[in-house]
């Protein structure tokens, strides 16, 4: 039997932050995006509290109830927040309080610590910037990337200035998420061909865990899919409940 995307989904959630390697204006959406996937019971954020750079998380810890995790640096220039966290993280692990974690870091440090979270059946998710190492992506059930986090506003900003840029190197990168789609679609499909779309999306973040429809401008995969309407067919059905949406492949 295939799982169900909703199946992999933890009741209690642990929160640890790599403060040198976050952004403090975006920890509320953080926090939405990770109460998605379960109740936050722990929520930790590591970093040398003395530092100047710290200034702007002290300013909202006590807000969101964050506690900070003081570790102090014991060589200029080296980030010891890195396993500070990934003991206490393993405390938790093995203290078998939640049932996921939510690591939030661009550094690849932590992909270790990701992979023996997935080995002893937890779920693992991840939240940094675009430019994470493809390893501690690949290393979480689901990685949300920040550049989706962000206003509509800002990321026209941002996609407008990555356009200038790429246009001054002569090229611009462009993701198709197609292949992706009709991968997933085929994984997830019954005898009959047709694949429920919460499947779909649980294959899509087994595929790459950082497969997130808004990438591509759209806030929901069924949204993405209905784009490409010539490759994939929609249906809509009501199973005495919520409404549920499958996906075929057209022929």
């Amino acid at each position: 039997m295939k799982k169900e995307f909703s199946e992999i989904i933890p009741e209690k959630i642990a929160l640890l932050i790599d403060a040198d390697n976050a952004q403090p204006t975006l920890i509320e959406k953080t926090l939405n995006e990770t109460g998605k996937y379960g109740l936050i019971t722990i929520r930790r954020i590591y970093g040398d509290w003395t530092a100047e750079n710290m200034r702007g998380w002290k300013r909202i810890l006590n807000n969101y109830a964050i506690q900070p995790i003081q570790q102090f640096r014991y060589t200029v220039g080296k980030n010891s927040t890195d396993s500070a966290m990934i003991i206490d993280a393993m405390d938790v692990l093995h203290s078998h309080r939640v049932d996921g974690f939510c690591i939030v870091s661009s550094d690849s440090d932590y992909t270790r610590l990701a992979t023996r979270i997935r080995e002893a059946g937890i779920f693992v998710m991840g939240v940094g910037k675009r430019t994470t190492p493809k390893p501690f992506v690949n290393a979480c059930n689901v990685f949300i990337y920040t550049e989706n986090l962000v206003s509509k506003e800002d990321t026209e900003k941002t996609k407008k200035a990555s356009i200038s840029s790429s246009a001054e190197h002569g090229k611009t990168k462009k993701y198709d998420p197609v292949p992706m789609l009709k991968a997933a679609t085929e994984m997830a499909a019954q005898e009959d061909g047709w694949a429920n779309l919460a499947t779909i999306g649980f294959y899509l973040h087994q595929l790459d865990p950082g497969f997130d429809p808004r990438t591509y401008g759209y806030k929901q995969l069924s949204q993405l899919i209905k784009k490409y309407f010539n490759v994939f067919e929609l249906r809509h059905q009501d199973e005495n409940g919520p409404t549920s949406v499958y996906v075929k492949l057209k022929e």
